[in-house]
């Protein structure tokens, strides 16, 4: 996400990084590139100014001029800048209001911004991270399949959906669906709204009724974030005409210039409370301003990453993967299960869009090449026998034999599977005896970003914790490691 700013600024910095030491005009030349960055990125006009007023102030006093890092603190001022813009003047109200059960939340939008798949996001968001007692109702009479979508979303969030009944219009089934949710004993009500191509008074007048009845703790505007500034008009007019109390933005994973984004929080004066990054329905997440303006300065966002990996690999497991890795004794189960849970993360390329990198950007091609290795390796290890998995090294020519062509891939490919659990036997062994372990190393990293997150990276560790790369058993260098 964000790559149109995050590349941009990038380069800026690069070049600020560059320079033993800055001048005025090293600054203001830096900021003419931002700035344009800005509007390429479409990010709204009036926005763009005031955010480049307010670092232009800061980054030339004396103290930037005068610093031994100049470029480091410029870095430093547009991050808290970003902050600030991305979060308003009071961060407190982006928390979610489900107090008092049942609480109503009013989903409103336009038609294929992704609002009922959202709605079932948040719904399974609620349940995983909250525990709360959902229950699901789509208003859409309009739309063909509009609540059998809902239906089947929510079956597959395992989540409680209101029955459907034919011929009802959405007054009656928002009504409805109050009743049931004080009597079935539900924490929340997510009722999913109408949507049109367009903003039309038809669709105003259903959703004012709707309100009127419901009488939600919170309506939340789905916009999707490929929309640039326009999702910032469309966001001003729903929350004219209905009172919206906060935004979630969709289709945040692609590769939109983030304008939406930015803008929303300054123009609308309302919080962007979560984002869609996936079409998966554990691809949403809370919308926390420091870590996006991280990842858009190419920081990296090491605190979800390590939050996801808790969720997707259970604690119990990953202890006894972790005690084996540390005596060489990894199985192709283990292995297996590692790679799946990688899966669910998005794969190679959510796990290192989440990673500090040198120049913040992806090496494309080496992504793709790892995602299809990781296939194949699957494939291979599918194909063993149980015994084959728990013990590899029994496996030999005949049983190397068997297993490739059950995979439908040459010897070679298992070979390379084999070498690569050597290894990792051999890193492990080596990580036991440099101390620590694979939740001790999260934990390293969670607290490092947590209580840094403010501040500027180090160039020297590549924005990475101290001791990460002792424990790795690796040394940063300017060209490289050793």
């Amino acid at each position: 996400m964000f790559e149109t700013l995050s590349d941009s600024f990038s380069s800026v910095f690069q070049s600020l990084n560059n320079k033993g030491a800055l001048t005025e005009q090293d600054v203001t030349t830096a900021m003419r590139e931002i700035r344009i960055s800005l509007l390429e990125a479409d990010v709204s006009l009036p926005v763009a100014k005031s955010f480049m007023r307010s670092v232009q102030r800061k980054a030339t006093g004396q103290a930037v001029l005068g610093s031994i890092t100049p470029g480091q603190l410029v870095v430093k001022i547009v991050h808290d800048e970003l902050v600030t813009v991305l979060s308003g003047d009071d961060s407190q109200d982006a928390s979610i209001n489900i107090s008092s059960p049942p609480a109503t939340i009013l989903i409103v939008g336009l038609q294929g911004s992704g609002k009922t798949t959202s709605t079932a996001k948040l719904a399974k968001h609620l349940k995983d991270t909250q525990k709360k007692k959902v229950l699901l109702a789509s208003l859409d009479t309009r739309r063909p399949a509009a609540m059998e979508q809902l239906a089947i979303l929510g079956e597959q969030a395992e989540v409680e959906t209101l029955p459907i009944v034919p011929d009802q219009d959405a007054t009656q089934i928002a009504t409805r669906a109050n009743f049931a949710a004080k009597v079935g004993g539900f924490d929340v009500l997510l009722l999913d709204t109408a949507g049109r191509l367009h903003i039309d008074n038809d669709l105003m007048d259903e959703v004012v009724a709707v309100r009127n009845i419901s009488k939600p703790r919170e309506t939340l505007l789905v916009v999707d974030g490929l929309t640039g500034q326009d999702a910032v008009n469309i966001a001003r007019e729903f929350d004219t005409q209905i009172g919206v109390s906060g935004v979630v933005l969709t289709r945040m994973e692609g590769d939109g210039r983030g304008g939406a984004a930015f803008s929303m929080r300054a123009v609308t004066n309302k919080p962007i409370k979560f984002m869609g990054t996936g079409e998966k329905l554990a691809d949403f997440s809370v919308f926390d301003p420091k870590r996006i303006a991280g990842r858009i300065l190419g920081m990296g966002d090491i605190v979800s990453l390590v939050e996801k990996a808790t969720e997707v690999f259970n604690e119990e497991k990953l202890e006894r993967t972790a005690r084996r890795f540390m005596t060489g004794r990894l199985s192709m189960n283990d292995l297996r299960q590692q790679f799946e849970g990688i899966g669910k993360m998005g794969g190679i390329q959510g796990f290192l869009s989440s990673m500090p990198l040198p120049g913040g950007k992806l090496n494309q091609g080496m992504v793709e090449r790892q995602e299809k290795e990781i296939t194949r390796y699957l494939a291979l290890i599918n194909s063993m026998t149980r015994k084959e998995r728990a013990n590899p090294k029994i496996i030999q020519a005949s049983r190397k034999k068997r297993i490739s062509t059950g995979a439908g891939l040459p010897v070679s490919e298992l070979n390379h599977l084999l070498k690569t659990h050597q290894k990792m036997a051999l890193i492990g062994k080596k990580m036991a005896r440099k101390g620590g372990g694979i939740k001790a190393l999260m934990r390293s990293m969670k607290e490092t970003q947590q209580s840094e997150d403010a501040n500027l990276p180090s160039a020297e560790n590549m924005n990475m914790p101290p001791d990460l790369f002792q424990k790795l058993g690796v040394t940063p260098t300017r060209r490289g490691f050793r």
